[in-house]
């Protein structure tokens, strides 16, 4: 569910406002995200959250926290540990250093890995502007409704 909220007459199509539920064999994946809103999700405007039973992992461009879940029996929370790089330029230099190399192999991250974040991004978009509940086939690489 969304919509264009933030900026409502922007040319683009896709919603600037989406929450998507993805159901998968062993997990749930909720992506989150609203344009115009500097404070998301746990005080941060960007960044992803691993919720497990005994704590949530938060990772962004600036560090990584770990938040203890109250009645947990096991401490594990950690203070923010903050990163000396956002890694997005060693992403780029590495892409560079590919492309001169003409080699697939100088890839830290496999292109099928990047190819596979861009799909899920995708079926979210699909999703919503068919309005239906979709299932993905990976096999044919289709959808299909339920």
């Amino acid at each position: 569910m969304g919509g264009k909220f933030a900026y409502p007459d922007l040319y683009e199509e896709t919603p600037d406002t989406l929450t998507t539920l993805y159901e998968f064999d062993t997990f749930n994946l909720v992506w989150d995200h609203a344009m115009g809103i500097d404070n998301g999700s746990y005080g941060r405007d960007h960044g992803i959250a691993y919720i497990g039973n005994n704590a949530t992992l938060i990772l962004d461009r600036n560090g990584w926290e770990v938040l203890e879940e109250k009645n947990s029996k096991q401490k594990v929370s950690k203070p923010l540990a903050k990163v000396s790089d956002n890694g997005v330029d060693k992403h780029w230099v590495n892409f560079i250093q590919a492309v001169r190399s003409r080699k697939t192999d100088n890839l830290h991250c496999p292109i099928e890995a990047g190819a596979h974040v861009a799909t899920v991004a995708q079926m979210g978009n699909i999703t919503f502007r068919s309005g239906q509940k979709l299932v993905w086939d990976k096999a044919a690489e289709k959808f299909y409704r339920r």
